[in-house]
């Protein structure tokens, strides 16, 4: 207790522990946009509850997986050669994940394009133009990428700081952000087609740059989020566009009726 309480008093900490929970903030959107998307496509009685799941046991992993820092920090150490290429445990969980993400959000795609849509291998059977999904397929996707998503978190947690404990508090409060923007986050994609699309553009995206880290290539995460920041902007001015359009549609009936 005495050693926390030493370690809280010096400055540098808050500075990590604020730094680290932006950071967790910011790699828990990808998680969420995924789960969000995914959840949407449930009974609208199991979204709720699908999603406290996926996101308990997305804390459950970072916490679990914190506790075996020594054997995470193991992942990044190369255990196969392939083409003169090294691979770590860590670069084939993220390639992996990259690509289920890939065809992930292919699929969504193809299933918001196609007219009479079908279900693939981990779904339910199509139910007018829409894919229905069972509730253990989707939890278990949601648990396949809460594994990627939580070693790309927890080693970035373990670059950052040495203290086990500001890497869980910063956890805790990036799980309780995910939590708590989850149910209007998966609202506003339901209701919005046009953002659903560019969700999965980002999930496009998020695969390609798991699957270069996974090769070696490293991309600065800040500018795959500015890129889509800017494609959010410009997608919030066309929102703003068509619901301009949409008041000056009704107010020219309105003066037509009562003319």
């Amino acid at each position: 207790m005495e050693s926390l309480i030493q370690l809280f008093s010096e400055p540098t900490t808050w500075v990590a522990l604020a730094t680290l929970i932006a950071m967790e903030v910011v790699l828990g959107i990808d998680n969420l946009i995924f789960i969000s998307i995914l959840t949407n496509k449930l009974p609208e009685q199991h979204r709720e509850r699908a999603r406290r799941i996926g996101i308990g046991l997305a804390l459950i992993m970072r916490l679990g997986l914190l506790g075996t820092v020594a054997w995470i920090v193991q992942l990044t150490e190369p255990v196969i050669e392939l083409f003169g290429q090294a691979f770590s445990w860590k670069d084939m969980i993220l390639i992996a994940g990259g690509l289920f993400l890939l065809w992930k959000a292919t699929k969504e795609i193809h299933h918001s394009m196609d007219p009479t849509p079908g279900g693939d291998m981990f779904e339910g059977k199509a139910v007018g133009t829409t894919v229905t999904m069972s509730f253990g397929s989707a939890i278990a996707q949601i648990v396949l990428l809460d594994l990627v998503f939580s070693v790309d978190s927890i080693i970035t947690a373990v670059g950052m700081t040495d203290h086990v404990a500001i890497m869980v508090i910063a956890v805790i409060v990036a799980v309780t952000v995910m939590l708590v923007a989850a149910n209007p986050l998966a609202n506003f994609i339901n209701e919005n087609p046009t953002v659903v699309m560019l969700a999965l553009g980002f999930l496009l995206m998020i695969g390609m740059t798991l699957i270069a880290e996974g090769f070696g290539a490293h991309v600065p995460k800040g500018y795959v989020y500015a890129a889509m920041a800017f494609s959010a902007a410009i997608e919030a001015l066309n929102m703003l566009a068509r619901r301009a359009k949409r008041r000056q549609m009704e107010a020219g009936h309105k003066a037509d009726g009562s003319a």
